[in-house]
């Protein structure tokens, strides 16, 4: 999977469910930079927290990685 697809899928999911980077990052538990990092693309993929963000925007995490 492209870095740059999961990306832009991450940040729309996160503004979809009405999440700031702030406090997305807040209920995930990491900062802010790691998020932002996560959404740009330049962070490798990591499928626990791929998976932590999928449950905390309340979609799956097969919907999340689809596309």
């Amino acid at each position: 999977m492209e870095n740059h697809q999961l990306a832009q899928r991450v940040r729309a999911f996160r503004k979809l469910k009405g999440y700031t980077q702030q406090e997305l990052a807040k209920e995930l538990g990491v900062s802010v930079a790691v998020l932002g990092s996560l959404e740009r693309g330049t962070r490798k993929n990591d499928p626990k927290l791929l998976n932590h963000i999928a449950k905390t925007l309340g979609i799956s995490y097969e919907e999340l990685m689809s596309f």
